[in-house]
């Protein structure tokens, strides 16, 4: 509800006037000490109606916002994907969580003042935090539902608006108009906010510990495989990682045994970790594109550097044997639960970083190169389609289609998470095996997929584990592609 609707006084926290900052670590303080006193106004007055006294104030609190304004059509280095406004104007977004985001704001705001030699701007917002997300890191203070007070919730303080919670920046539904203020970032404090509240349902896991590199698994052997991973990872004290997180927020430390216990989420997540957020987290999706969506769409407001798919397929060609990997290079797209985000018009293209850190991990672990590398690995079209039990419908649908496609494999997730990377501006990869192959009559037999996803799963992952830290070690302006950015970009990644 808006403060209009309301008949009570509005009450807010002192408002900090505009101020202009050329160092990025000093904007980012500024932010967290803005933050920090909207949400801790907001916890005060929460905690005292809790405690009974009688509301007479509409209590609000505003995010913090950042803007840069420009008045030069000078040029940046044109190899920069991001770093940069576009055009001369006024640019700005609102902020949420700068403890947790604070390395990436520091970078961001960094490159802004570097790149366009002017100040950066922070002040209170006009946005209001809702009371939902106020609490979203507090341990003391739960939210009851509106019926367990003797007011309405909304009345007292603000809630989520969703009318104005959407991905409008990153689908280009917006259209910077000559004199208007341009989104500086590509969600709104209130849409990460959103996502933030969700990841720890979906997966168990806070979203302070998810790391800068992805992998997605439609299968639970991959979580057993990097639990033992990480398990020797931490206990090399020259790995690099220092913690392991699981599902219920369970921590194993450096030299620590690594227990997980908690499987039960829909989604369940692991965090490997670095001090510097560089780890690898990896999220068992489970089978079908909506999960692959959902994931995908909350996992994205943390701004990870890569996210890869590694799961199992069904393979379409004859020549093609159970085991074997399928580099994507291509999607078909029957998953259908981006077609109005995402039109299935728009090609997402394969990313020559990606593709190689990939190629050159399959070549890593198979020691195989050259010519030998096709005996285990082809790359191809990925058909994702939505029906598990696509081989049941008349062959002159979906099997005339996936041949005219030249498609090779096809599964439930791998076209979603993809798209999803191109939609968010996240690079993306697609690694698939092989597990059988329905159109040529070789299907699984009783016992024998345990003993063939026990074999081929651990080096699978291994590959994926592979990739990604050959992408760790690459400077980010080479990693994020400009083949995903639009023609009306936003500055910050």
């Amino acid at each position: 509800m808006n403060h209009d609707e309301s008949l009570l006084p509005l009450s807010v926290p002192p408002i900090w006037p505009a101020e202009d900052f050329t160092s990025a670590e000093a904007a980012v303080e500024r932010l967290k000490l803005l933050y920090s006193e909207a949400t801790g106004f907001l916890k005060q007055e929460f905690q005292e109606t809790l405690n009974g006294r009688t509301p007479t104030a509409h209590y609000r609190a505003y995010y913090p916002e950042i803007s840069i304004t420009t008045t030069s059509y000078a040029h940046v280095d044109s190899r920069l994907s991001f770093g940069h406004v576009a055009e001369p104007g006024t640019y700005a977004t609102t902020v949420t969580r700068p403890e947790l985001f604070g390395n990436y704001l520091t970078q961001q705001i960094g490159l802004l003042i570097e790149n366009h030699a002017v100040p950066v701007s922070i002040r209170p917002s006009t946005t209001p935090i809702p009371l939902h997300f106020a609490l979203l890191d507090d341990t003391e203070v739960s939210v009851q539902q509106s019926g367990g007070f003797d007011f309405p919730l909304r009345d007292i303080f603000d809630v989520p608006d969703l009318s104005s919670t959407n991905d409008e920046i990153v689908n280009g539904y917006t259209i910077h108009e000559a004199g208007t203020l341009g989104p500086l970032a590509p969600f709104t404090a209130q849409r990460i906010d959103y996502s933030l509240a969700r990841l720890p349902h979906y997966t168990a896991t806070d979203p302070e510990h998810f790391q800068n590199h992805v992998l997605f698994t439609n299968y639970k052997f991959y979580v057993d495989e990097f639990i033992l991973y990480a398990a020797a990872m931490l206990a090399d004290p020259e790995s690099g990682y220092t913690e392991f997180v699981g599902p219920g927020n369970t921590i194993a430390r450096t030299g620590e045994k690594v227990i997980v216990t908690n499987l039960t989420p829909q989604m369940p997540a692991f965090h490997l970790k670095r001090k510097d957020g560089s780890g690898i987290t990896l999220v068992n999706i489970g089978i079908g594109p909506s999960n692959a969506k959902t994931a995908t769409d909350h996992i994205a407001v943390l701004r990870p550097h890569a996210w890869l798919m590694l799961g199992h397929c069904a393979g379409l060609r004859n020549s093609q044997r159970l085991g074997d990997y399928v580099l994507a290079h291509a999607y078909v797209r029957e998953d259908h639960v981006l077609d109005d985000d995402l039109p299935v018009w728009v090609p997402v293209p394969p990313l020559a970083e990606i593709q190689i850190a990939l190629e050159k991990a399959v070549a890593d672990v198979t020691m195989l190169t050259g010519y030998d590398l096709k005996r285990v690995m082809r790359t191809g079209t990925v058909a994702t389609i939505d029906n598990r039990n696509w081989e049941l419908r008349d062959q002159s649908g979906p099997v005339q289609r996936l041949s005219q496609s030249r498609a090779i494999a096809l599964d439930m997730e791998s076209a979603t998470v993809a798209a999803n990377g191109f939609r968010f501006r996240v690079p993306y990869g697609t690694l698939l095996c092989v597990s059988d192959k329905p159109l040529h009559g070789e299907l699984k037999l009783p016992g024998m997929a345990s003993e063939f996803y026990r074999v081929q799963v651990a080096r699978h992952l291994k590959i994926g584990i592979r990739a990604l830290e050959t992408l760790r070690e690459m400077p980010l302006e080479r990693l994020h592609s400009r083949k995903l950015r639009s023609f009306e970009e936003t500055a910050f990644l």
